[in-house]
């Protein structure tokens, strides 16, 4: 596997896009999330893999899957970043975090958990922070179970488990995310096998748009807000969002935002999750996929702005 071109330099990310033996692209992202240093925080954001099967309704990386990424290549994308800002394999940083979010949903790829148990045996940093995304596919329980084992031993009070659910509404969820899914009761009772007290709590995440069905009360029996938190995300204005219609509607401040107040009232911490809107710009937030578009004609006014430079 090379790299074989990424986004201009950017102080905030990065975007590489690597090809591997038989021409299949991934890409992997670097975020050093401002006003952080790389020295305070510095997010690896890893694809796991080749396009995704599931084709939610806003997500440009759905629509073509290629098969899974394979331990090596999930180590590849790692490693890269590593040497590019720690030549001397010391992750010298205060938060070193990875994301497996990039492209493709990780549960559908047994390497992401062969890698997450060798990890402390394979970089030497001061504090890692492993996180792993998921919409909890409706085949993937040999997944979540291996998941659960590694994370009592090895991550008890440092995993960061994220459920995307984007809707309240049982049709709508299915709509917004076209495959079999675990239902909220399957979800609430593995996360409390999974959470532990004193650890990080569960996240529901929602990309908010005009359309979401957002009902926080509708949500309290399944999710128990001492176990979840809210996370609540501006939609991204990718080329399939543009497509269905669908944008974003959480204020770039953040305030006054009623579902928030609701979810509150629920009982749940709540984040809003607004972060640098160059990012859209540069193609390196969740669910976009820079690859996809490399020579479409269509374009839009937020996103895939930055050049593709070869290396």
């Amino acid at each position: 596997m090379k790299v074989i071109s990424k986004t201009s330099d950017s102080e905030i990310a990065s975007v590489f896009i690597a090809e591997d033996e038989n021409r299949r692209l991934l890409e992997f992202v670097e975020s050093t999330q401002p006003p952080y240093t790389i020295n305070q925080k510095w997010v690896l954001i890893i694809s796991t893999l080749f396009g995704c099967p599931v084709n939610c309704k806003f997500c440009d990386a759905g629509g073509s899957f290629n098969g899974i990424v394979s331990y090596d290549q999930l180590k590849f994308q790692i490693d890269y970043l590593i040497n590019r800002r720690f030549p001397d394999g010391y992750i010298d940083t205060d938060k070193f975090k990875i994301q497996f979010a990039r492209m493709g949903e990780p549960a559908f790829n047994p390497n992401v958990l062969s890698i997450l148990e060798d990890f402390p045996s394979l970089y030497n940093y001061r504090y890692f922070l492993p996180s792993l995304s998921s919409i909890a596919p409706a085949s993937t329980g040999g997944f979540f179970d291996k998941l659960l084992e590694i994370k009592h031993k090895l991550y008890s009070d440092t995993f960061q488990l994220q459920f995307s659910i984007h809707s309240t509404d049982i049709e709508q969820r299915d709509q917004l995310i076209p495959v079999k899914k675990w239902s909220f009761e399957q979800i609430g009772k593995y996360s409390q096998e999974f959470y532990q007290h004193g650890g990080k709590k569960i996240t529901l995440n929602f990309a908010v748009s005009q359309q979401n069905i957002i009902e926080p009360e509708k949500i309290v029996e399944y999710f128990d807000p001492a176990i979840f938190l809210i996370k609540l995300t501006p939609l991204n204005p990718t080329f399939r969002a543009s497509a269905n219609g669908m944008f974003n509607v959480i204020k770039t401040d953040g305030h006054n935002f009623e579902i928030s107040d609701r979810f509150k009232s629920c009982g749940y911490d709540v984040i809003i999750s607004i972060g640098e809107l160059e990012e859209n710009k540069i193609g390196s937030n969740c669910g976009q996929y820079i690859s996809k578009h490399q020579g479409c004609e269509a374009k839009t006014d937020d996103s895939y702005l930055y050049p593709l430079i070869s290396v």
